[in-house]
């Protein structure tokens, strides 16, 4: 295969990233009301609280999510809220089990106790008013085939009125049906965690107090780590997102340098 100039940019973009990512330097940021607003969303809240956490994305957005969810369940299980998994996407099954799993552990959290993981449920707008009607009922058994009886945690959880809130953890616009469904027509308060490419989509809904609170992209990670005190990816993807941004205004400039110098040298022919 011949290499054109374009492969040399994504060849550069791929070195600049690998070398930024090499170096651990993790900066201090300015933290945004908006992850600050989550933060004390979460922390206003009694210990022990009863939260839904759904993972709603696909496994493509990994790199962004799975900061972002760290750093929720950090703060979560530090503060010994007892979180119920579900997920509403297929692909985020697996991905929120081994999340909640890993920082139980971390937290010394017992499953069934602490934390249950229910599972997927498919076709997310029935799964979402499901719930409204009787959680126990869409999900009569976890994710590993405990039935619902078996768990302690969930003695006398019935539907969203036991809830604290449900937070989202989305790539997508499965927010909005949350803030449409749950919120709506349940009342439950919905929080979310979502991707960057998602957060002017949802700035509305958090503008006109639809959404509670949203913390977005890995610069919302990053924010969010800081203010738990436990940087992580978030906080060390800031220098390769950072040099990435300016590798692109780099090659842009470049670009129209070339561009305008050859039309110029065309001209005087």
């Amino acid at each position: 295969m011949k290499i054109a100039a374009r492969h040399y940019c994504f060849i550069g973009l791929a070195v600049v990233v690998v070398i930024a990512m090499l170096i651990d330097y993790r900066p201090e940021l300015e933290v945004s009301d908006e992850s600050r607003r989550m933060f004390e969303y979460l922390d206003s809240l009694p210990e022990g609280s009863l939260l839904l956490i759904s993972f709603d994305h696909e496994a493509s957005a990994m790199p962004e999510i799975r900061p972002l969810a760290l750093a929720l369940l950090r703060h979560a299980f530090a503060r010994r809220h007892r979180l119920i998994g579900i997920a509403l996407m297929a692909e985020g099954t697996g991905i929120g089990y081994g999340l909640m799993n890993q920082m139980a552990k971390e937290y010394n959290c017992e499953y069934g106790s602490d934390y249950v993981y229910l599972g997927f449920k498919p076709q997310y707008i029935a799964a979402i008013l499901s719930m409204g009607e009787s959680l126990p009922q869409t999900f009569p058994d976890d994710y590993t085939g405990r039935a619902w009886a078996d768990l302690s945690m969930l003695a006398g959880v019935r539907n969203y009125g036991d809830l604290a809130g449900v937070i989202s953890i989305a790539d997508g616009s499965m927010v909005m049906h949350w803030v449409e469904y749950g919120k709506g027509r349940y009342g439950v308060p919905v929080s979310a965690f979502v991707a960057a490419a998602m957060v002017t989509t949802f700035d509305p809904y958090l503008a006109s107090g639809q959404l509670t609170a949203m913390v977005g992209g890995l610069r919302g990670a990053a924010e969010y780590e800081q203010l738990i005190g436990r940087p992580g990816a978030g906080a060390r993807a800031m220098l390769a997102q950072t040099s990435m941004h300016i590798y692109v205004v780099a090659l842009i400039v470049i670009g129209n340098v070339v561009y305008f110098v050859g039309r110029r040298k065309g001209r005087g022919r």
